[in-house]
């Protein structure tokens, strides 16, 4: 690594930007607001649709948006870097300004953000001893590449130079990752990001709410925090105040970068302190190409559908969705607090209402700078509700209806001078979305109530509010009106005027759905549609190869990733008639064997050991497709680790296998009663001492010369296995350990003791496999035959394969943007178009692993991208019923 980074350590302070961190979070400009910001990320959409993405985002009311900068998808190889036509950030950036939208850039070097290795290339961990994510020279060498050819398009569209970016993101969620030196990673990606001219403030967001295990603690790096509570989460509100309070003793304000989409938590953390709210992922997208990844959120493991959607308020085709126009009226209640918004104070509120329905166990309430308060109301339950707003400031307890699921804001006396209008706005339990000298506008899907006061002002006589246009409640003093007001239909709002005396207040409340935005235009929300998609039976079977067949000979079987194949898949063959099993290990993502032609169900178990039997036949074929490398962190299963390698992994013959269940000593607090120690199968020990660890040992018959693989029977959760003095994790979803050349002589095996939970073991003498011959496929020639010209025979569905057949098919699709069903068994299908992959989808087979994200049937066909058609390979796969494409359904 060039380390002439070193000399601008410390020198974060003496930067002088237009964006200053302060208790009242991003300032722009001098300009103190709450900030509203939503994901929208360039590599996801079609750069045709940039700008209407980026105008349904400022529409919505937003003004931030977080932007990702994936390293994988600009360094497509080893040294070989793109930033032209979808990959242009630059461009992209500078849509995002001319749209008036701000911009948090996080160019990593990991982002997560459920792509392919969270964007580390796949090749850094063949680097012998690179360790990723920490301050390890090969690892920063490689950064600091990165960093040269990122950077500085962010630190030239800086607020600072008249551009969008007011904030960058170093690292993602690093507390979620055993990074061994924090600070000095840290400290080496600030000062990159120094040199290359990076003037606006550096952040670090923890994911697990650790702030010191995201920023390291390094000065210059001001902490964020990422929460992704249950919806209903009852004690949301006191761990959000928590986190304000502790950060407000240091002067700093709570920049939340990464949060739950629905606005009644958005409220809830508005309410709570939150100076920064950027829900991910509100403007929904599509990975298109070989880039979703596997792993994140648990079971372990899933496969990350190519559709990239958690129900935010724009659909992965840009439509919006409900959510959006809680967004515009939420954005209108930040835009109308503004300042006073940012600098208020935040406190407990337990004397802020009284109601029966599942709500906050500690409601929060806002002070607001200029006067006033906000407070938030949850009902947490299905149905609506009441709460009773006591009695305050000369007006009665107030009656409030709560919509379920739903998080009403009440504000209360707060001065209307700064709007121009007199007197104090005493109570309104709709939403304020706008005042000004012609009065206060409100915005409600239920009756509300609305309250106007003189405060020291003499007091008048109220008077009656005209029944014929709302109800009334009578004042409880003069000198407050009060009155109740009848929910909006759409398209007609309530409009009225309160007076005292001479002092009157013109009111508007609009229906959500038709509340203008800033600029006064009305977007309005697609109804859901019925229309039946068009059945596609009829296409083209090409006379095309899915591979060109051409090999070359290795002693043992490579990674993927070192022969080139960052994403597509490697063919291997071998002989195998010297074994009757065989033991592999690390096979992922998605294994095709089969065993002298005979087709093996598929493998998609993310790496686990697999036991086969050879049956007697000579030759193994494979066909191992990377879906995408892990993008976080799961030690419980090989391919879920981050920076894992893909391929068909290490393949071995058993030589022999040994029972060894019996012949353990135990030890563990008060387990046996003396000497001599007894011998139990493993596992096999009977006490009442259930969940007191527990510890088996034994020596195993290892020869020192071969590898050998040591399977458990059963494993609770998981298990700690000390081989001659160092501890390894072995999990119930891959309960195998190897043992190399000399490990093994002595093993202790120790977990919380479950009777009869471990069920024996087996040792297995291994014999490395030799001479195989491979074919790599990387996405490039897979993408060159979409795109070949071939002859071929007009065809119907459906498509009847043999297990491991592959076919070419062109099919005709209507015009426009089109979502692509596929209806059959056992096949999968990869569908092309414009150049690109569009999405994968595997149809009914036992083998198929969990899909997590969005919607793991559909392919989107962005409008800009249809040509008519798009080419379709399908392959079919054992198991089950015979492969078949039945049909294609595009709507």
């Amino acid at each position: 690594m060039n380390m002439t980074v070193a000399s601008v350590s410390g020198m974060r302070t003496g930067i002088d930007s237009v964006v200053r961190v302060s208790p009242a979070g991003l300032s722009v400009r001098g300009r103190d607001e709450v900030l509203l910001c939503a994901s929208l990320f360039p590599f996801r959409i079609p750069r045709e649709e940039w700008k209407p993405r980026l105008d349904a985002v400022r529409e919505s009311g937003y003004q931030v948006i977080d932007v990702y900068l994936p390293w994988n998808f600009h360094e497509v190889a080893p040294g070989e870097w793109d930033f032209t036509g979808r990959r242009d950030v630059g461009t992209f950036l500078d849509l995002a300004h001319d749209a008036g939208l701000a911009v948090i850039a996080r160019p990593g070097p990991y982002i997560c953000s459920e792509w392919d290795g969270g964007a580390l290339p796949a090749w850094l961990t063949l680097e012998n001893g690179l360790r990723i994510r920490d301050a390890d020279p090969q690892f920063l060498a490689h950064v600091e590449q990165w960093f040269a050819r990122a950077l500085p398009i962010i630190a030239d569209r800086q607020a600072d130079v008249g551009g969008a970016v007011i904030a960058v993101q170093l690292e993602n969620e690093l507390d979620f990752f055993d990074t061994a030196d924090r600070p000095g990673y840290l400290t080496a990606l600030r000062d990159l990001a120094l040199a290359s001219g990076i003037t606006v403030p550096l952040i670090a967001c923890a994911g697990q709410g650790d702030m010191s295990g995201a920023t390291g603690g390094v000065d210059g790096v001001t902490p964020t925090f990422n929460f992704y509570p249950d919806d209903d989460w009852s004690d949301l509100e006191p761990l959000v105040r928590r986190y304000a309070d502790m950060l407000a003793e240091q002067g700093l304000p709570l920049l939340i970068t990464e949060t739950n989409r629905a606005h009644r938590t958005l409220r809830r953390l508005l309410v709570s302190g939150a100076r920064v709210i950027a829900p991910y992922l509100q403007a929904s997208g599509y990975n298109f190409g070989y880039t979703p990844s596997v792993g994140n959120w648990g079971d372990p493991g899933g496969f990350m559908t190519h559709d990239y959607d958690f129900d935010g308020y724009l659909s992965p085709d840009g439509e919006p969705r409900a959510e959006y126009t809680e967004a515009r009226v939420m954005a209108a209640v930040v835009r109308t607090l503004g300042a006073e918004l940012a600098r208020a104070t935040v406190e407990a509120a337990p004397d802020g209402y009284r109601t029966e329905a599942p709500t906050s166990t500690s409601p929060s309430r806002l002070v607001l700078a200029g006067g006033g308060t906000l407070l938030g109301i949850p009902n947490l339950g299905d149905g609506d509700a009441d709460a009773v707003l006591p009695a305050h400031g000369g007006l009665p307890d107030v009656t409030v209806r709560l919509l379920p699921k739903s998080c009403t804001l009440v504000t209360r006396d707060m001065p209307l001078e700064r709007f121009g209008l007199p007197g104090i706005l005493a109570l309104t339990t709709a939403d304020l979305v706008g005042a000004d000298g012609t009065g206060v506008v409100l915005s409600a899907r239920g009756t509300s109530v609305v309250a106007f006061s003189l405060g020291s002002a003499a007091a008048e006589t109220p008077a009656a509010v005209p029944a014929a246009s709302i109800g009334t409640v009578p004042p409880a003093a003069t000198g407050v009106v009060l009155a109740e007001l009848a929910a909006p239909e759409p398209g007609t709002p309530v409009r009225t005027v309160l007076t005292l005396g001479r002092t009157a207040w013109r009111v508007t409340v609009w229906h959500p759905d038709d509340l203008p935005a800033s600029d006064g235009s009305v977007r309005t929300v697609p109804t859901a549609q019925d229309a039946q998609p068009a059945v596609l039976t009829e296409g083209t079977r090409l006379d095309l190869a899915s591979r060109t067949g051409h090999t070359t000979r290795h002693d043992v079987a490579p990674t993927s990733e070192s022969l080139g194949v960052h994403r597509g898949r490697v063919h291997y063959a071998t002989e195998v008639s010297s074994t009757e099993t065989l033991v592999i290990e690390e096979a992922c993502d998605i294994v095709d064997l089969a065993l002298d032609g005979r087709v093996l169900p598929t493998i998609a178990r993310f790496g686990a050991t697999e036991l086969i039997p050879t049956n007697g036949a000579a030759r193994l074929d494979a066909t191992v497709e990377t879906w995408g490398h892990a993008n976080f962190d799961d030690a419980r299963l090989p391919a879920l680790r981050l920076g894992s390698l893909r391929g068909i992994g290490r393949v071995w013959g058993v030589a022999a296998e040994e029972d060894v269940s019996g012949m353990w000593t135990i030890d563990g607090p008060g387990q046996w009663a003396g000497d001599p120690a007894p011998l139990p199968v493993l596992g096999g020990w009977s006490s009442t001492r259930v969940g007191v660890p527990v510890t088996y040992r034994r020596r195993l018959a290892v020869d020192g010369i071969h590898h050998h693989a040591l399977r458990f029977g059963t494993v609770p959760g998981t298990i700690s296995v000390e081989v001659d003095g160092r501890t390894h994790v072995v999990s119930a979803v891959d309960p195998w350990l190897h043992l190399a050349p000399g490990e093994g002589h002595d093993i202790a095996v120790s977990f919380a003791h479950q009777p009869s939970a471990l069920a024996g073991a087996t040792l297995f003498r291994l014999r490395e496999l030799q001479g195989w011959d491979v074919e790599p496929q990387p996405d490039s020639a897979l993408l060159a035959l979409a795109t070949a010209d071939a002859p071929g025979t007009e065809t119907g569905l459906p498509l009847e394969l043999q297990p491991g057949e592959e076919a070419w098919l062109d099919i005709p699709v209507p015009e426009g943007g089109l979502s692509l069903r596929f209806e059959g068994s056992h096949v999968r299908v990869s569908v092309f178009a414009a150049g690109e992959l569009l999405g994968r989808v595997w149809l009914e087979d036992a083998a198929r692993p969990r899909f997590t994200g969005g919607d793991a049937g559909r392919v989107l066909v962005p409008a800009s991208w249809n040509t008519g058609r798009v080419r379709v390979l399908v392959r079919g796969a054992a198991g089950g019923d015979a492969p078949v494409l039945n049909a294609v359904l595009a709507g």
